[in-house]
């Protein structure tokens, strides 16, 4: 019941994650700018923090790294409100109002105000709409903050518990959905950072998505070479960040996102049975999914983790390759 449940919120996050970002006024771009938010705070605190600074022992950039992993929510109003089209004044006011939250309080405030300010501020006249706006942008930012951290903190804590708790009843089956998914998800115009950031997700959990996203970028790249998507340059950029090549991505859904699950899925059972684990949250992606769990685990154990990832991302690859050639995807010369 626990892994059912687990596995119940995941799908109903990222259901909503994907309404969002797919239906609502520019979810896509607030989401991207969430995943920015993500790549500057806990990336940064993740390698700086845990590894520059606890594990080498480089004091000051483990100072760079505390500081920068306190800042999601500044971050996210920043990049999200910047990302939407919100004047970059008002962008930075109700950034720096939101300090000391978490990162969703931070996105969904900077949401709203963009779309408040863009009813209310017009109407000033010239030389008060700044003034007028930046006050307003930097009260109503934490005044939403302020009203939506409780409610949350308790969803997401509890989908984030259930996934956790499933997990540990069911490593291995946990390491098969939520590496295949969030490998997926990798690699959609979605955004696997900014969902794992918005759960808060950490520990095996997180270690299993690090490593998927890691191992399935071999997926992608045989994908891409043998089914002939794209040529050398498009095969190395979709390796190293799915996004870039989403013009060939949403033409080609089948046989990218089949095979990604199964390279997810491959990857995330490695980590499931090794016990990788990985307390930075937002990590999961392909560059930051192979640096961050040599933060919280031996580091050989991450290597062999990493290296039997990329064996199952490239079996699920080659496997796919095969598979889909014989359905008739794919072109018959690289295309320029």
């Amino acid at each position: 019941m626990m892994f059912l449940k687990g596995i119940g919120a995941l799908l109903l996050t990222l259901g909503a994650f994907s309404v969002f970002s797919l239906k609502f006024p520019r979810g896509d771009k607030a989401m991207g700018g969430l995943a920015d938010a993500a790549v500057a705070t806990f990336l940064v605190e993740a390698i700086f923090k845990y590894i520059c600074g606890d594990f080498v022992g480089i004091s000051f950039l483990g100072e760079v790294g505390a500081a920068s992993g306190s800042m999601g929510a500044v971050a996210a109003a920043a990049l999200v409100g910047l990302g939407m089209g919100t004047n970059p004044t008002y962008a930075i006011a109700s950034a720096a109002a939101v300090a000391g939250f978490g990162i969703l309080p931070g996105f969904i405030a900077a949401y709203i105000l963009h779309f408040v300010l863009k009813r209310t501020v017009r109407y000033l006249p010239n030389g008060l709409d700044v003034i007028v706006g930046t006050l307003m942008s930097a009260a109503l930012a934490r005044g939403i903050a302020i009203l939506v951290d409780p409610g949350v903190n308790a969803v997401i804590s509890t989908v984030g518990e259930s996934i956790s708790i499933a997990t540990s009843q069911s490593p291995i089956m946990m390491g098969l959905i939520l590496g295949g998914l969030m490998k997926m998800i990798c690699t959609s115009p979605l955004s696997s950072m900014a969902l794992t950031a918005m759960l808060g997700l950490t520990g095996l959990p997180m270690g299993i998505a690090a490593i998927a996203c890691f191992g399935g970028s071999f997926t992608n790249a045989l994908i891409f070479k043998r089914l002939k998507l794209g040529d050398n340059g498009r095969v190395l950029a979709v390796m190293l960040e799915p996004l870039t090549q989403a013009d060939i991505i949403t033409q080609n859904p089948i046989p990218i996102y089949g095979s990604n699950f199964f390279g997810g899925a491959l990857s995330g059972i490695v980590a499931a049975v090794l016990g990788i684990v990985n307390n930075a949250p937002g990590t999961a992606s392909p560059i930051p999914g192979l640096l961050a769990p040599f933060a919280f685990n031996e580091p050989m154990t991450v290597v062999l983790a990493l290296a039997l990832a990329a064996v199952g991302g490239t079996i699920a690859g080659f496997a796919g390759s095969i598979v889909f050639k014989k359905l008739g995807f794919g072109n018959e010369e690289v295309p320029e």
